[in-house]
């Protein structure tokens, strides 16, 4: 392979590692940003049925967001976004609005496009994501 080819390759790998770091991050902001409006507050129970996963699993990644500035929580209180935990929260949001009405728009069904547009909104770079917008201004 020459060696510009596996540059490219390297920096689109990087990007991908990235992503994957923090996806998880994102959808714990957005789903506690979900379940804060709809019950009025957010549990480490809430965030376990959400993602369908143990308690331990979703103490661990709340400590997780708590050490990295996005969520403050105490010992059987509620989770709550941060200031910077509420804007992470709102960009993902926006982000996966963008990715599932793209979809929608290219003829994807609501309920694959629903389940598509998870994966896809974690990894969709800003350029990407601005035509997708750019797309559905001018078809719809």
């Amino acid at each position: 392979m020459p060696k510009s080819q596996n540059r490219s390759n390297q920096g689109s790998h990087s990007r991908t590692r990235s992503d994957h770091a923090t996806e998880l991050a994102e959808d714990y902001v957005e789903a506690i940003a979900e379940l804060c409006e709809s019950l009025g507050s957010c549990r480490v129970v809430d965030l376990a049925r959400h993602f369908e996963v143990s308690h331990v699993t979703v103490n661990r990644t709340v400590g997780r967001l708590v050490r990295d500035g996005y969520v403050k929580t105490e010992p059987y209180r509620p989770v709550e976004l941060t200031a910077k935990g509420k804007r992470l929260a709102q960009m993902s949001s926006q982000r996966h609005a963008v990715v599932l009405k793209f979809l929608i728009a290219l003829g994807v069904s609501q309920s694959v496009a629903e389940i598509d547009s998870e994966g896809i909104e974690h990894h969709v770079s800003k350029e990407t994501l601005e035509a997708m917008q750019k797309f559905m201004d001018k078809n719809i």
